[in-house]
């Protein structure tokens, strides 16, 4: 297809495609002429995914660089190339190590893990922005006083276990690995919007039965 038609088909203005070339998120074209390239179904599908990274992921151009540099890297396996892709993705606040919340709440948190036979422990686990994160999270609710030991954090953790298991389950329906590892990325940017909307409408379902009489 011509740009006009990957355009058309992306819903993405013409200007913004040649920007995402000259940036080199998006390949090259195919030459076919001195002036002009054509396109196939690996830009349109590599374009929702630029798409999904900076529109709704809100993710900087260098970023969302970072990120299809590690779906491309084929002198990877399939874990580590999406293990690369994930870490490289926008995280919360890091952990202040000055904070006494912070040493408790990276004790919980590694407790929490091991409770659930994930293989994250010592460097390995401090090398994950994942894990960080977790870890500033446990540490707000501590400084707050609010419940968040072991026992109350790992009705969410097998939640989040569950949902692993149904995001590659999705992941493997895709057929090469450069397309899973795409698939990936942009279920985590593009599913976590529907995760956050579902939890606040089911707590609100579940606070009218309890406390509105069924309003």
């Amino acid at each position: 297809m011509r740009l006009a038609e990957l355009s058309e088909r992306s819903g993405v203005s013409t200007a913004t495609i040649k920007y995402y070339l000259r940036e080199g998120l998006l390949p090259p074209g195919h030459r076919i002429s001195a002036t002009q390239s054509a396109y196939d179904d690996d830009h349109l599908r590599r374009l929702r995914l630029v798409r999904a990274l900076i529109q709704v992921g809100r993710m900087p151009v260098t970023t969302a660089r970072e990120v299809l540099a590690a779906v491309e890297d084929e002198s990877r396996d399939q874990h580590m190339r999406l293990g690369a892709a994930v870490e490289a993705l926008p995280y919360g606040p890091e952990p202040d190590a000055a904070d006494p919340a912070t040493t408790a709440a990276r004790h919980t948190a590694t407790e929490l893990l091991e409770r659930l036979d994930w293989h994250f422990s010592g460097t390995v686990a401090d090398a994950s922005p994942a894990f960080r994160m977790l870890v500033s999270a446990i540490a707000a609710l501590k400084r707050l006083d609010y419940a968040c030991d072991t026992a109350h954090l790992l009705p969410y953790a097998r939640q989040a276990a569950q949902l692993a298991v149904f995001d590659l389950d999705l992941v493997e329906e895709f057929e090469t690995p450069t397309e899973r590892v795409e698939a990936a990325v942009a279920f985590t940017v593009l599913y976590e919007p529907v995760l956050l909307s579902l939890r606040r409408l089911a707590e609100a379902e579940e606070s009218n039965r309890r406390f509105g009489q069924g309003r």
